[in-house]
């Protein structure tokens, strides 16, 4: 007997279904958790890309442009598809919907949203509703609109329960909780092909404009017709230049070959540019002159198709700006200035904003004197055109050509080159900055100034060669953004991308 207990003490087998009946509620519990938490995952990712897609979409609408919160809701209405599963909803899709933008902060469907102007600095830093007001946009859709960079997308938390019975934990525990996400989305708007230049904004101050901002005047031929003197003097005021960083260095030959070329390689981006503020009156003067056939760059690609300046010797190649212009206007001249500025009593901006009142009548009898003034050109007062409309019209309308009184024509001299088949050689492209607020904020404009924003990206037609270096005289053409008519979306590189 003694013998067979011990025998029966000793056996083994069968043991492990012992440890298998101890260890069964752990293996099934954790299966359960591994279970539990893959499907939250699941659902949390389903969330979250749905909520990234529904800020992107929302995001690549936010051009700065009016109706752009309207754009970005239909949008999120309408370009998002996205299923979630695992909810205690199964498997659903999640929509939003078109309320009418005209709320900075809004909800339809699955989603909630608000247009933010800013973020926090540091990823760690939630926008939440006690700061979110430091980077909500303006609530007036004409204010905010323009200033809103971001969408912040929040996922409506939905419902969902655990296998895992929780309440064997603790009879108060539950299972059952919320998934939600949240999303933000910017737009960040460059330009490329942009000489590397930043004119401060000559309509910031509209106390020396008449009131007239710089949107009213890119919107308005009146307004656009004011001939403007930038000025270069190494001081950074309302109409006043200077540079922005290249890629390529910014020393004089290279600021030179930059305004010389008709394609310069550079971009910048309107969240920030890098400034490089300094005095180069003699690579302005040579690389600018260049586009009037004027030989005073070796990195010329060739001048413009249309040079007419009232020269004297037209068809003479001219030498650093030793060009002998007419004094008599009845026989040739160039897009002459605005009356005020020809007798210098100028009151706009110090002086040096015309009224955009300038004798089109006489350039063009001296210049096409054998061609009456054609309906596209023929308004009077408000509606004078301006000199880039009158110098593409005669691109556009093969009249380049024409001789002028005293001889000159409109095309560049053979010794000039081959000219560059670019109507547009003639404007200089450039950021505006909008100096006396950056100033007011800390800005000092000595040495390199990094990411620096810019309020717009801007075209002005040049409307004769430089003398000096330090003043170039110009026409607003057109801007980006708000009160721009998309003459400068080709240069354009806009791009919606993921923030948190």
């Amino acid at each position: 007997m003694l013998r067979i207990v011990r025998a029966f003490w000793h056996d083994q087998r069968g043991i492990a279904l012992i440890l298998v009946s101890i260890m069964l509620p752990a293996i099934v519990g954790f299966s359960l958790l591994v279970i539990d938490a893959s499907r939250v995952n699941n659902l949390h990712n389903d969330l979250q890309k749905a909520g990234d897609a529904f800020s992107l979409a929302g995001a690549a609408e936010l051009d700065g442009l009016p109706g752009s919160w309207a754009r970005a809701e239909r949008a999120m209405a309408t370009l998002v598809d996205n299923e979630s599963n695992f909810s205690n909803s199964g498997r659903f899709t999640l929509t939003s919907g078109q309320p009418g933008g005209a709320l900075r902060c809004n909800n339809s469907g699955n989603i909630s949203w608000c247009f933010l102007k800013a973020i926090p600095a540091a990823d760690g830093t939630k926008i939440t509703t006690a700061n979110q007001a430091t980077y909500l946009a303006n609530s007036d859709p004409a204010i905010g609109e323009d200033e809103t960079k971001f969408i912040q997308v929040t996922v409506a938390p939905t419902g969902f329960s655990a296998f895992f019975p929780v309440s064997f934990l603790s009879s108060s525990a539950s299972g059952s909780f919320s998934v939600g996400a949240v999303s933000v989305a910017g737009f960040t708007s460059g330009v490329c092909e942009y000489t590397p230049v930043f004119m401060c904004n000559p309509y910031e101050d509209t106390s020396i404009t008449g009131g007239v901002t710089l949107e009213q005047a890119a919107q308005t031929r009146q307004y656009r017709r004011r001939q403007i003197k930038l000025r270069g003097d190494g001081s950074y005021f309302p109409g006043n230049f200077a540079f922005l960083a290249s890629p390529f260095g910014n020393g004089a030959s290279q600021l030179e070959r930059m305004l010389a070329d008709s394609k310069p390689q550079n971009c910048y981006s309107r969240d920030g540019v890098d400034t490089e503020p300094g005095q180069n009156s003699g690579p302005v003067k040579d690389g600018i002159n260049s586009r009037f056939g004027i030989d005073a760059s070796s990195f010329s690609d060739g001048p413009g198709v249309n040079v007419r300046k009232g020269a004297i010797n037209w068809d003479q190649f001219v030498k650093d700006n030793k060009v002998d212009y007419q004094t008599d206007p009845t026989k040739g001249i160039g897009l002459e200035r605005d009356s005020c500025q020809i007798a210098g009593n100028c009151t706009l901006m110090g002086g040096r904003m015309g009224a955009g009142d300038w004798n089109f009548a006489r350039y063009w009898a001296a210049n096409h004197p054998t061609r009456t003034v054609p309906a596209a050109l023929s308004g009077t007062g408000a509606d004078l055109p301006t000199r880039y409309e009158v110098y593409r019209y005669e691109i556009d309308n093969n009249v380049v050509s024409d001789a002028s009184v005293g001889g000159e024509k409109g095309t560049p001299p053979a010794g000039a080159g081959t000219p560059i088949s670019i109507p547009d050689r003639r404007l200089l492209y450039g950021a505006i900055l909008d100096c006396n607020a950056l100033k007011a904020s800390g800005m000092n404009f000595s040495g390199r100034q990094t990411g620096i924003p810019a309020r717009r990206f801007a075209s002005f037609f040049i409307t004769e060669p430089i003398i000096d270096g330090k003043d170039i005289m110009v026409e607003l053409v057109d801007i980006t953004g708000r009160g721009g008519s998309g003459t400068l979306d080709n240069y354009l590189r806009d791009e919606a991308q993921l923030y948190r």
